[in-house]
């Protein structure tokens, strides 16, 4: 059980919403998804919510909600298509000043220098709020849009397929050396590495940068980066977990890990999953902070919610089904579900709000005064730094002499 009685929050960002109808709904803002103003007015909202951090979702093919045929591919009905996460990330953090944010990035077929110097970018233009979500990219199709790799199909009833799921424990183990060399990347300048003397005409102390030489099955990285070690050393790794290898996956590479679980209950379980796969003596950072994932749709009224949630239903022709559970009701239904849900051992929750940016509205304006009249959020922010507010020490480079 967490320590603190204050609840953690991040937002996940999406589109119009979670719900594939969610760009129909009245308070859409359907003509807007593909500007700038769209997503800092969304980031200025969570940001005056005091939220711990956004996510952004990213991804290399183009939105496919569960109902639709993939041998068809139409879903002319759906948003499709979406803007760079990392480039919006970057475009949102100097018009915001606490809020963390997370943009996800594949690493599938992206090469983990590229990826380093991007993040790191954005933790200097944030000024140390920076985080990343990598995924990976199993489909053939988006494999195809490169067209250096071939991939084999994939589909809900072959996942257990042993080449399958051997494809897959493979790009999970190339994401998790993707992730350690954008760490090595991270840590190849000393925080004092730039010297900037002019009197000497030195700009940087060459002995404090230094070679990754990481060698391994998919990556081949000498280094260092050209990117200055960022404001927080380490900006916040985070990833998605559903099973045993991705909590693997996680313990390897992340800071952070969103689960899935459908019941207070069943997250007790998924906690002990996962201190279970993090527990081997390399692993070299703190315990993974874990937050839950829920789809939610928020109204004041009883009733309110779960009526809109049908009429989105009715619009999409489907019921909104996704990966995590779904809530509809109240804010303070809602925050007794939070923190019934704590007691499993989460460190905190990500919430996807189904509609924007009604849901996202009901977060800020509506379940965290709850949460603050009970005592269970924090008023203002008080750090500078994402590592800071979610408690992560902020490492020494590997590479500094007397690090450990």
């Amino acid at each position: 059980m967490p320590e603190t009685s204050e609840v953690h929050l991040a937002v996940a960002l999406d589109g119009a919403g979670w719900h594939p109808a969610a760009w129909r709904a009245a308070c859409a803002r359907a003509a807007d998804l593909f500007t700038a103003g769209y997503w800092t007015d969304l980031a200025r909202e969570a940001e005056a919510g005091e939220l711990d951090f956004l996510t952004i979702e990213d991804s290399l093919g183009l939105q496919r909600p569960r109902r639709c045929d993939p041998r068809v591919g139409d879903c002319s009905d759906h948003v499709r298509g979406r803007l760079d996460a990392v480039l919006t990330a970057a475009r949102i953090a100097p018009l915001t000043t606490h809020i963390g944010l997370v943009p996800t990035a594949v690493t599938t077929h992206t090469e983990p220098f590229h990826l380093s110097t991007a993040i790191a970018t954005l933790d200097y233009v944030s000024e140390g709020r920076a985080g990343w979500r990598p995924r990976i990219a199993p489909s053939p199709a988006e494999a195809g849009h490169f067209g250096r790799r071939e991939f084999p199909p994939l589909t809900v009833g072959n996942v257990t397929d042993p080449d399958i799921a051997a494809h897959l424990s493979d790009l999970f183990d190339e994401a998790a050396d993707a992730v350690e060399v954008v760490r090595r990347l991270w840590d190849s300048w000393e925080d004092d590495a730039a010297i900037r003397d002019v009197p000497t005409g030195r700009f940087v102390d060459r002995d404090k940068l230094h070679y990754i030489d990481f060698d391994g099955r998919w990556f081949s990285v000498r280094g260092p980066s050209i990117t200055p070690r960022p404001p927080q050393g380490q900006p916040v790794v985070a990833s998605l977990a559903h099973g045993d290898v991705p909590y693997r996956f996680a313990a390897r590479a992340s800071d952070v890990v969103f689960v899935t679980p459908a019941s207070a209950e069943q997250a007790v379980q998924i906690v002990a999953a996962v201190r279970t796969a993090e527990n081997y003596p390399e692993r070299p950072r703190p315990s993974l902070l874990v937050y839950a994932d829920l789809a939610v749709f928020i109204d004041e009224a009883p009733g309110a919610a779960a009526a809109r949630k049908r009429r989105l239903d009715d619009l999409d022709g489907a019921e909104f089904t996704t990966d995590c559970a779904i809530f509809a009701g109240t804010p303070a239904e809602l925050a007794d579900l939070l923190l019934g849900w704590r007691e499993a051992g989460l460190d905190g929750f990500r919430l996807r709000p189904g509609a924007l940016p009604h849901d996202l509205q009901q977060i800020t304006r509506a379940l965290v005064p709850e949460l603050r009249r009970r005592g269970a959020f924090r008023a203002g922010y008080a750090e500078r730094t994402l590592r800071e507010r979610l408690g992560l020490p902020r490492p020494a480079s590997r590479y500094q002499i007397g690090a450990a």
